[in-house]
């Protein structure tokens, strides 16, 4: 591989990487700084928020943006090495990048695919990762001059090597220390949590923070909304989707602050679920299919309200979204839920869900989770820290 070629693969997987841990921190802020906005916000079709939240943008609960960034800084490395390495090694480290980057071009082509066709969603630091594949495919690509076929073999031998040399075995433990500890560390989104591990309310903001939101929160607009609110001072209606990551993961860390609110000031504080699949199925403002069990699973959730198992049956489907399908809701709707008359009963309570999601329009609701707190609206998940305060503001400032 000649320098040149070394140096623009080397400035690919810069970029790459850059755009990468980039897009990894607008996801972290997206989930828990209700107060930002992500500059790559354009328009509804161009929004790096739009893809960030919907469930195509993770991996076990872990934003695939890390995952590409490490894939980036692996090959950055190798970049380097073809400048530095022995010559044995450096014969082999662009069969490696081709080798490596024909995987990522795979990868690429379905998110793309997923952002355009299903999403229909541009985002501008997605397409920047996309164009660095593309071209350190192209480079190591025309820089390869051994035969693929020999890079088992090359592998054991350039490993030896790599052990033998102090600063590319140090290199090496370095990036996997950093990688484990960056995948065991970033916070997870929808992953499944425990009651347990939610078993207890947020310690409060601190008073600078505490401010800082309250400025946030009064600055949002006050839709009134045609919801009782049964003498409660707080009223907080929640447009959801049971397949939703974002909408369990709220689900969850929001219950020990509700549970905590009802045992201390009973009856003050009132949530309201708002079915809102993202299903065509079921509802008629959304495209494409996205969630395919969120229909029967709202559906499901309603019939087991008939047998006082409602909670039960939510808890169970947010804890095992991964698995969800169609027959997946129908066995918990039987086994939890107590519905022995999904049949008879199924195509009218699908009715009702589909008569709820008429009210997206009218709100502006474009993703679930989509909070309302005494009409204020608030897309999206928001820390428990938050959540609690907006409760705190309102209960404060209630006439």
């Amino acid at each position: 591989m000649s320098t040149r070629a070394a140096t623009f693969a080397f400035v690919c997987a810069l970029v790459g990487f850059g755009a990468a841990a980039l897009a990894a921190n607008v996801h972290y802020h997206l989930l828990y700084d209700p107060t930002y906005h992500s500059f790559c916000d354009v328009n509804a079709r161009i929004s790096c928020t739009e893809v960030y939240m919907s469930r195509y943008s993770t991996f076990r609960g872990v934003p695939v943006a890390i995952f590409g960034a490490l894939w980036f800084a692996v090959a950055g490395l190798l970049s380097a090495g073809a400048r530095t390495a022995r010559e044995p090694v450096r014969d082999s480290i662009p069969a490696y990048l081709f080798a490596g980057s024909t995987l990522a071009l795979a990868v690429i082509l379905y998110f793309a695919y997923t952002s355009f066709v299903i999403l229909k969603t541009v985002c501008i630091l997605c397409l920047i990762t996309y164009a660095a594949v593309i071209g350190l495919f192209l480079i190591s690509g025309a820089a390869t001059s051994i035969p693929m076929t020999t890079l088992p073999r090359r592998v054991g031998r350039d490993l030896r090597v790599l052990v033998a040399s102090p600063l590319a075995l140090t290199l090496a433990i370095l990036f996997c220390a950093g990688a484990v500890t960056t995948l065991a560390f970033f916070p997870r989104e929808g992953s499944v949590v425990s009651a347990d591990a939610a078993a207890a309310a947020p310690e409060p903001l601190s008073q600078d923070r505490r401010s800082e939101f309250e400025r946030y929160y009064m600055a949002q607009p006050r839709v009134p909304l045609m919801v009782p609110n049964e003498g409660a001072k707080v009223l907080i209606v929640k447009f959801n989707d049971f397949q939703c990551p974002a909408c369990g993961q709220s689900y969850l860390q929001y219950k020990p602050i509700l549970a905590k609110y009802e045992a201390e000031r009973p009856g003050q504080v009132r949530m309201v679920l708002k079915d809102y699949p993202l299903n065509p199925n079921c509802n008629p403002n959304v495209s494409t299919m996205i969630h395919p069990a969120a229909c029967d699973a709202a559906v499901a959730v309603r019939l087991a309200a008939q047998h006082n198992k409602a909670d039960a049956l939510e808890e169970y489907l947010y804890t095992h979204q991964p698995e969800m399908t169609p027959p997946m809701v129908r066995q918990a709707a039987h086994d939890i839920g107590g519905v022995t008359d999904w049949d008879a009963k199924y195509a009218s309570t699908l009715a009702l869900v589909k008569g709820e999601t008429g009210l997206g329009p009218q709100l502006g609701i474009k993703s679930t989770p989509t909070f309302f707190i005494n009409g204020v609206k608030l897309d999206g998940m928001m820390a428990p820290q938050y959540f609690q305060q907006a409760i705190e503001y309102e209960l404060a400032h209630a006439k």
